[in-house]
């Protein structure tokens, strides 16, 4: 199955226009990418042939003081505990000798602040708001991270929110920090309810615009990896049998002597996953440090070299959003075009090319 994505046949659904909220400046509190540091505690444990036949999550509960059970669950989700350098599930059944290796990512500090931070609105009603997402804007507190989110900025602007407590208040799902593009959040508890279950089944329209490394010789493909943090790098995700199911859906958009400009639609949504099947596929996003970093060294034409390495943001958008509205049930799409500083880029390689 191919994805059939075509920016031209949305953009006429998209009826609702964009609006700047505030015109102070944009301040990003923290260059920090949201990731295990390489600073967490790691704990290594051995299975005792009393403990053999425990559920995995209720071991660790057992053996790492003070830290509760479901805390330890949101470890083991985030592919923070191997076992025999596996990943497990938390009901996994613990076996004697097994050597259980836990990194003990902390929580993200409890203080929470709503903050001045411009944000523009695509489409905003009683239930929901579309965001237009900046590169460079961490979506939520995490560790090492207390502010500078859209987080704060959404608990700053509107009154009402989903888990209006949290420290996610209205966050229904994220885009990588250095990822521009649409976002939707939540304002009631039903509302997230809902986009949640839409999200959970696969409902959700997700297409996101990337500029590659090399020429991608298939018109379009599937890539099925399963993913998961990287055993020997804890600071990445990885192509990890075992790892959770995901699916991505690729077309080339236009071609070029060295790059590939592509649209890709999510059918899953793993953390990092475009980037990771990219690089998987040999063809990372163009700029991104993590997955792709000194491919640019690659490049011959000196001015596209340099242009990359300013960039300082991956050649990755969030272009295409659609879901069914909360309460309506009317289905909803929406387009945001490249941001100035891809247009540009693209513009230079098509000079170059010229």
């Amino acid at each position: 199955m191919d994805s059939q994505l075509n920016a031209k046949d949305l953009c006429g659904l998209c009826t609702f226009p964009a609006r700047l909220r505030l015109e102070s400046p944009f301040m990003d509190a923290s260059n920090q990418e949201v990731q295990a540091s390489s600073d967490n505690e790691t704990v290594s444990l051995e299975v005792s042939e009393a403990d053999a036949g425990t559920r995995l999550d209720a071991y660790l509960a057992q053996n790492i003081a003070g830290w509760s059970r479901a805390r330890l669950q949101r470890l083991i989700e985030a592919g923070d505990v191997l076992v025999n350098s596996k990943l497990a599930r938390a009901s996994h059944k613990v076996s004697a000798n097994d050597e259980i290796e836990v990194e003990l990512t902390p929580p993200p500090e409890s203080s929470f602040t709503p903050e001045d931070i411009p944000l523009k609105i695509v489409f905003e009603d009683d239930h929901i708001i579309v965001i237009n997402k900046p590169a460079g804007l961490v979506v939520h507190p995490a560790a090492g991270i207390n502010s500078g989110t859209l987080a704060n900025a959404l608990a700053y602007h509107f009154q009402q929110l989903s888990n209006a407590d949290s420290i996610r208040p209205g966050i229904v799902h994220r885009l990588d920090k250095d990822t521009s593009g649409l976002l939707v959040a939540a304002k009631t508890e039903s509302a997230h309810e809902s986009l949640g279950d839409q999200f959970r089944a696969r409902e959700v329209f997700k297409s996101y615009v990337a500029l590659v490394y090399g020429v991608v010789k298939q018109e379009s493909g599937r890539i099925e990896q399963p993913i998961a943090r990287d055993p020997r790098n804890r600071t990445r995700m990885a192509i990890v049998p075992g790892g959770r199911g995901a699916l991505s859906l690729y077309k080339v958009r236009r071609s070029y002597d060295t790059f590939t400009l592509l649209d890709i639609e999510l059918k899953t949504g793993r953390t990092h996953q475009i980037r990771v099947h990219l690089a998987w596929l040999k063809h990372p996003v163009v700029a991104d440090e993590l997955y792709g970093g000194g491919r640019e060294n690659s490049i011959r034409d000196v001015q596209l070299r340099a242009r990359i390495r300013r960039l300082k943001r991956q050649f990755l958008h969030a272009e295409q959003l659609g879901f069914r509205h909360p309460q309506t049930g009317e289905s909803l799409k929406f387009v945001a075009p490249l941001p100035a500083e891809l247009t540009q880029f693209l513009e230079l390689l098509e000079g170059a090319e010229a």
